[in-house]
């Protein structure tokens, strides 16, 4: 096995996996086109809200960051992951725009002799690796998908501890050759998922389906609690205890948010519509979360006379990051302050300066102490 590896785009996941990889012994090559974050990364003063990452960031000394693909050839680097951004589209679907840059560069390239192998960790539509694979074909390179489960706030634990890994392999030589990449840096023992990249990208989509449909029946069996006089925290965490559900994503509280959930969610039921099978369950999953929105709102509006201050501590879509992607509280604060009403929100300074340009004079802004408080 080969001992050097490229990552190409070192994003918030990129960098992560990057950091994971170099210090379970690899030689990492992290390509990035962004060239001011690159000069930032490069600093020695790069800091990140990502728990363990500034330190590992530090303590490197096999991590190489450039811009420069050649590097591919220079290195003979023949596993290559593909991390780049696959923005969402109006319709729902995947935005393979950044992928399909990457792999011009990768046609570009002096033709090797020894296959290269491409894994594409950045969330695509199904069918496309497949399409990836046809277009990379002729200059000698294998396309596999291989995407991450992990949490923003816990990346670095979640890549070195995951329930499973997700393997759509171009064949079997290099599934095997990708199971052994990520059994030299994983911490546990993870189940190998196996399959063909269709297979697999389905299966990324599906499983985090699963999870907002989940989160959408506990919050509507909770606003239903609510609404009757019951305690929705005691029913769901009843519910929570049959083997058969476990408690886990059952929780009452806000609706599903961030950059995945609600993103996978669309691009399934978008894929299950081209395919002539629409996805029922993943369109109630989404109006699910907005009636549960609306029923938080008039909840808050209730509780609350017009001239209280109402408090929100934290409207990133969870605790620890710095994301406000399609964050359910961040939408909650809007919609209170646009009635009207008089906001108060305490957030990480991140988060703050995102919000100030966003909602200029929307709400009053005051720094939290830790991400605790």
């Amino acid at each position: 096995m080969q001992n050097k590896i490229a990552i190409v785009g070192v994003g918030k996941l990129g960098l992560c996996f990057a950091l994971n990889l170099e210090r379970s012994g690899y030689e990492v090559w992290g390509i990035e086109a962004n060239l001011d974050y690159l000069a930032e990364l490069n600093s020695g003063y790069f800091e990140s809200v990502e728990p363990e990452v500034t330190e590992l960031l530090d303590a490197t000394t096999n991590l190489h960051l450039t811009s420069d693909i050649d590097c591919l050839t220079t290195e003979s680097i023949t596993d290559i992951f593909l991390m780049v951004a696959t923005p969402s589209l109006a319709d729902g679907g995947y935005d393979h725009t950044q992928v399909e840059r990457v792999a011009e560069k990768l046609l570009a390239l002096a033709p090797s002799t020894t296959p290269r192998n491409v894994y594409v960790g950045c969330t695509t539509m199904p069918g496309y690796c497949n399409q990836l694979a046809e277009k990379l074909a002729a200059n000698n390179f294998t396309v596999s998908y291989n995407p991450e489960f992990i949490s923003q706030g816990a990346i670095i634990h979640d890549q070195l501890y995951p329930d499973q890994v997700l393997i759509g392999e171009a064949n079997k030589k290099v599934g095997d050759r990708l199971e052994a990449i990520y059994q030299r840096m994983v911490k546990n023992k993870p189940v190998y998922c196996r399959m063909d990249p269709l297979s697999s990208e389905i299966t990324k989509l599906a499983t985090n389906c699963f999870l907002t449909t989940k989160i959408s029946f506990a919050n509507s069996i909770g606003d239903l609690a609510t609404k009757s006089g019951a305690n929705p925290d005691k029913i769901l965490a009843a519910i929570g205890a049959d083997s058969r559900i476990g408690p886990k994503y059952l929780g009452y509280g806000f609706g599903f948010g961030g950059p995945c959930f609600p993103r996978d969610n669309r691009a399934l039921g978008k894929f299950g519509n081209q395919m002539e099978y629409p996805l029922r369950l993943s369109m109630a999953t989404d109006l699910v979360n907005d009636e549960h929105f609306e029923f938080q709102l008039q909840e808050m509006l209730n509780a609350n006379s017009p001239e209280a201050e109402i408090v929100f501590n934290g409207v990133a879509y969870k605790k620890g990051t710095s994301q406000i992607t399609e964050s359910q509280q961040l939408r909650l604060a809007v919609a209170l302050a646009e009635k009207g009403r008089k906001v108060i929100v305490r957030d990480m300074p991140e988060v703050l300066v995102q919000i100030g340009k966003l909602y200029p004079n929307l709400f009053k802004l005051e720094e939290r102490v830790s991400v605790a408080d």
